[in-house]
């Protein structure tokens, strides 16, 4: 049964960060939060969960090699992304109010703590935020997000082979997705799950008719297309700044807000990408509301948690009452 199990406070409070998962820890870097200062040019923070302990600590600053000298580190942001690949976190793209958006790529050793700027070559993607980013054998892969310079939504996929440091813009077949932002993109054997989004219902320049995207658009990276995912009975409202993430094969989201409809969510969402006949059964006896009675008591069980809400959630309450 799906149940949440711990809700804990005093951890950093934040949107539209980034973060990696490194055995039983977790690395957070950045992010945005109301009543920070994001105009100074300050070193982005990082904070590591240990989830053994429950316990947040904060990485000190990082101090310079060189009197004088700047360290390198990034600048404190928010939209940007993080990827692991063996002990290394690559950071890139993002925002601050001051500099804007972000395009230099930046290594962080989590046995070391110290950051560097690997030389890259190739076609390297326009300074954006709000992408996606996600990991296959060595090789990062970004789509959309917002770029800075054309002002507008993109749809590009870009990839860098971290074994060669060269960047290439993918020439995608099929029928691409909708150019947007603050998507998620989640790899599942050889294919790029992309759900959810904020974009314009004009094209991709941002017109303030913002709609939601609650379609999975699948893309294969060995044949580089766009791939044709079969509808759904039942969708989750569309939704940016949500979370993914990948299990046994299938695909996991929660939460996100909806600007049009003023909402936050906190439900929960799982996709298989190929259910099996068992599953295809147990989705009918829901939609049609069918008479359980007769079924196994590990079936009834199991159509009990798929329908079952848990019940940590604190009401809104509103900041003018």
């Amino acid at each position: 049964m799906l149940r949440w199990t711990v809700h804990l406070e005093g951890g950093p409070r934040r949107v539209n960060h980034a973060a990696v998962a490194v055995g039983h820890r977790v690395y957070s870097f950045g992010g945005y939060c109301s009543g920070e200062d994001y105009e100074t040019l300050r070193q982005i923070d990082v904070h590591i969960f240990n989830a053994v302990s429950l316990r947040w600590t904060k990485l000190p600053p990082v101090r310079p090699a060189i009197r004088g000298q700047a360290p390198v580190v990034p600048y404190m942001r928010y939209g940007h992304s993080t990827v692991l690949i063996d002990d290394t976190v690559f950071l890139w793209g993002g925002r601050n109010d001051t500099e804007g958006a972000c395009n230099v790529l930046y290594a962080f050793d989590v046995n070391t703590h110290k950051w560097s700027t690997p030389r890259v070559s190739g076609t390297v993607p326009g300074a954006r935020d709000g992408h996606s980013a996600c990991v296959l054998g060595k090789t990062m892969y970004i789509f959309g997000g917002y770029e800075q310079l054309a002002d507008c939504f993109s749809n590009d996929i870009h990839k860098l082979d971290t074994s060669t440091m060269t960047w290439t813009l993918i020439c995608t077949k099929g029928n691409p997705a909708r150019w947007r932002d603050f998507h998620s993109a989640t790899m599942l054997g050889s294919h790029m799950y992309v759900f959810g989004g904020r974009a314009d219902r004009f094209g991709p320049f941002h017109s303030n008719n913002e709609i939601y995207c609650n379609r999975i658009r699948v893309f294969d990276t060995r044949t580089e297309a766009w791939l044709d995912c079969p509808p759904t009975p039942v969708l989750p409202e569309g939704r940016r700044s949500h979370s993914a993430f990948g299990y046994n094969g299938e695909l996991y989201i929660f939460g996100g807000y909806n600007a049009r409809l003023n909402r936050h969510f906190h439900d929960l969402w799982k996709f298989n990408p190929g259910p099996s006949l068992k599953t295809l059964c147990k989705l009918a006896v829901i939609q049609y509301n069918l008479d359980q009675s007769c079924l196994p008591h590990d079936i009834r069980w199991e159509l009990n948690a798929m329908t079952t809400n848990s019940n940590i959630s604190r009401p809104i309450v509103s900041s003018h009452g």
